[in-house]
Order: structure tokens, then sequence, then C-alpha cells
């Protein structure tokens, strides 16, 4: 019987582990920081009409600029398959406002990045952990969410992306 609860334990973990969810929620209003410091309603962010993938990361977590990274290289790719737009968002606190303006300015970032310094919008999206990504839909609802990266992990948010845009 133990082994069996234990058994049942791990399948449920493993389960759990890099969780996928399709959603349909609005975006709250919560507001985060843009790179000058200026406040914006985080639900302004989005270009409604257009699908968009938001990666929330930190300036530590590898795992989390890993994704960055594979997203960035394949854009050009995907962008001929997919009309979608990108922007980062740094779950770094206050402190390191400047560690994430130099890594984004070092990384060559071409898309929108803002902070949440408070976790404001980590609350209002209710997630515990980056690397954390949501794709918004055309109507601007959070139609997906898919907690933590491995090795191509991003493809996963690309047929998402890709399944979004057509409709």
């Amino acid at each position: 019987m133990k082994k069996l609860v234990a058994l049942a334990a791990l399948a449920f973990l493993g389960f759990n582990a890099g969780a996928q969810n399709a959603v349909q929620m609005d975006l709250p209003n919560t507001p985060i920081k843009d790179p000058s410091g200026g406040s914006v309603a985080f639900n302004q962010t989005v270009e409604k009409g257009k699908v968009t993938l938001i990666s929330f990361w930190a300036t530590w977590c590898v795992p989390c600029k890993k994704e960055i990274k594979m997203v960035r290289e394949k854009m050009a790719e995907w962008k001929t398959q997919a009309d979608f737009n990108y922007m980062t968002i740094s779950e770094d606190d206050s402190r390191a406002t400047a560690q994430v303006k130099a890594y984004a300015k070092s990384q060559g970032w071409d898309f929108p990045y803002y902070q949440d310094p408070n976790f404001d919008l980590k609350r209002s999206l209710n997630f515990q952990n980056v690397p954390f990504s949501i794709i918004v839909d055309k109507q601007g609802k959070v139609a997906y969410m898919q907690s933590g990266y491995e090795a191509g992990g991003e493809e996963i948010l690309f047929t998402k992306i890709k399944e979004l845009a057509a409709k």
C-alpha cells in the first residue's frame, strides 16, 4: 500500500512539473514598470488583434535566459509562419532594475521588456516560479500558460501561437 501511495504521489508531481494549461482569462490591469521606470497597466502592453507571447524571467534564472535565447534565435523563422508579438517581464525586485536593463542591452533585445518589481503581476496571474510563459490571444485574453522550461519547450509555445494566430 505504501508503494502504491508513493507511486501515485510521484506520478502527480511528475505530471505537474512543466505544467501546461489552456485557459481563458482576462488580462489584469496590474501596474508594471517600463524600462524608463514609468508605470503602465499590464493589459495595456498587449496589442489587441494580435497574439502575444510573454516570457516571465529573472536575471538569476538560467533556464529563463535559455528560453528567451531560443525564442530570439527562432523569431525570424517563426514570424514567417505566424503574426505575433513577443515581450518579457522580469520578476526581479526593484534593486535589480539596472541589472535587467543592462542584460537586455547586452543581449540586443529588440522587443519590449518590463519589470514586476513588487511581484504584483505575479500574484495577479497566480504563478509561483520563473520561467513562466503565457500566450495572449487576439481578443486580449490569456489563452495558454506554461510553467518551467526544458530544451524544446519553445516549440510547444510556437505550436500554440500558430494555432491562435490562425483563428
